[in-house]
């Protein structure tokens, strides 16, 4: 599961890949303006952004220059009816690291993030383990000692991400910000509960959580 912000104006095309990666577990943000976006990606962690070229306010081009000018390494894929070489050039010479030209399949869309999410500086590999406990991210099938867990998609998402990044500490602020919705009113209380819950899941009897509480700051999950 990935966080994806998408800046598209065209509410249709919003809808449908909106709803296309909802079936494949993404959680997606939208902003329909250029500055929106931008706004978004400054003050929002993402594993991925989509781009239209050509928005309200600012340009896809504009905001993907100015993240990176900002050293944000976000994977991005530039959306956008221009086809010819040079436009490609000007997009991947201002930092995207892909591009789709209007109209694509949604299965190309689905394709291409799975490349980005790929490289080391995304999500690495299929499979996460610690001791008995595995995730798939392929089939978002958790087991424990072979026992499949039920998880909730908030819980799995925060299971997953700690799992990316073993043995480092994250403030409460920076889990909320990278697990639940940038448009999400939840509370630190959110996150207390949600990690009571998926400790009760995933943690053998009279063993102490893998996930650790960093008193005066937040969690890490320790491997």
């Amino acid at each position: 599961m990935a966080k994806i912000l998408l800046v598209e104006d065209d509410a249709g095309l919003c809808r449908m890949i909106n709803d296309w990666l909802a079936l494949e577990h993404h959680h997606l943000e939208i902003s329909s303006d250029g500055k929106d976006g931008l706004e978004k990606m400054r003050f929002y962690q993402y594993d991925l952004a989509i781009f239209d070229w050509s928005l309200p306010l600012m340009s896809g081009i504009e905001i993907l220059q100015e993240i990176r000018r900002l050293g944000l390494t976000t994977p991005v894929i530039m959306l956008t009816g221009r086809n010819t070489i040079p436009d490609k050039e000007v997009g991947l010479d201002a930092g995207a690291d892909d591009y789709l030209t209007k109209p694509f399949h949604m299965k190309e869309l689905s394709a291409r993030i799975r490349a980005l999410l790929r490289r080391p500086s995304a999500m690495v590999g299929e499979v996460f383990k610690c001791g008995d406990l595995i995730v798939d991210r392929g089939t978002y099938k958790v087991t424990k000692a072979g026992v499949e867990l039920k998880l909730q998609p908030t819980e799995y998402s925060l299971l997953e991400f700690l799992l990316r990044h073993p043995n480092q500490v994250f403030t409460q602020e920076a889990l909320l910000d990278r697990v639940w919705s940038s448009q999400s009113d939840a509370t630190s209380n959110a996150l207390t509960t949600c990690v009571k819950r998926l400790r009760k899941k995933i943690d053998s009897e009279n063993q102490e959580s893998i996930i650790k509480t960093v008193y005066g700051v937040g969690y890490k999950l320790e491997i």
